[in-house]
């Protein structure tokens, strides 16, 4: 399931990215068939050794071009092992909800990305992550789970005082908000309520199939209930301290 829109994110061969808290390494795999280097960065390492294993993988099945690299890197998102401008391109998918210190890790990426280059945030919608949280306590009091609820305006407020440009946004993922109400509603641990089993089995053939009706209904749906809100930044050429 892809939320960073590829087209207004350009990723090719030549580009190094950074996949902030990379988790499952959704973004990580897409980044890497189209041909950039990649480093996967998160602080779980079961999570990480499953992406590895994915990167060789696709390294032995020829999914990415001859010559592209890709690697996991365990760490924390507020001090990184990178050097200033190690990357041109940054991902950051549903990892700055969890943080405490959202800005200094704000602040780490600015470190990081390169002058000129561009950043893909991602973030729980508003008014979808509201319903969550009241329809269901331990959906955000569970260890590790989201301590904020975001506000386009703030997050793009936050990522404009750390020094970034401000570009294009989008929502995504609305056929996903009613999966995660129902969840919610039922219990996040009861994955074998009748409800959810079925929703599930619905978005598991929709990300398989794609079908038009499916995927119409979801652009349509996406400005009022996407489940994800996308931001793209710039740092600027002449970029002061973040």
């Amino acid at each position: 399931m892809i939320t960073v829109d590829f087209s207004l994110f350009p990723v090719g061969p030549g580009d190094r990215v950074l996949d902030l808290g990379c988790g499952g390494g959704r973004h990580a795999f897409e980044a890497y068939r189209r041909g950039a280097d990649v480093v996967a960065f998160d602080q779980n390492t079961a999570d990480l050794a499953d992406v590895a294993t994915m990167f060789a993988a696709m390294r032995a099945e020829g999914e990415a071009p001859a010559g592209t690299e890709a690697e996991t890197v365990k760490g924390d998102a507020l001090d990184m092992p990178f050097d200033d401008g190690s990357f041109n391109r940054v991902i950051a998918a549903e990892i700055f909800e969890h943080l405490p210190h959202d800005t200094a890790a704000m602040a780490e990426l600015y470190r990081v990305l390169r002058p000129g280059g561009i950043a893909a945030v991602t973030v729980p919608s508003f008014l979808p992550e509201r319903l969550c949280w009241a329809l269901s306590e331990d959906y955000h009091t569970a260890e590790g789970g989201h301590v904020r609820i975001y506000t386009r305006a703030e997050l793009q407020a936050k990522l404009k005082a750390t020094g970034f440009v401000i570009g294009p946004h989008h929502r995504a993922h609305a056929l996903h908000a009613p999966y995660w109400w129902l969840k919610c509603a039922v219990g996040t641990d009861d994955d074998a309520h009748p409800a959810v089993k079925a929703y599930h089995r619905m978005l598991v053939w929709d990300m398989l199939q794609a079908p038009p009706a499916t995927r119409i209904t979801e652009k349509a749906l996406n400005p009022l209930i996407g489940k994800s809100v996308v931001v793209y930044v710039r740092k600027p050429l002449r970029a002061g301290p973040a």
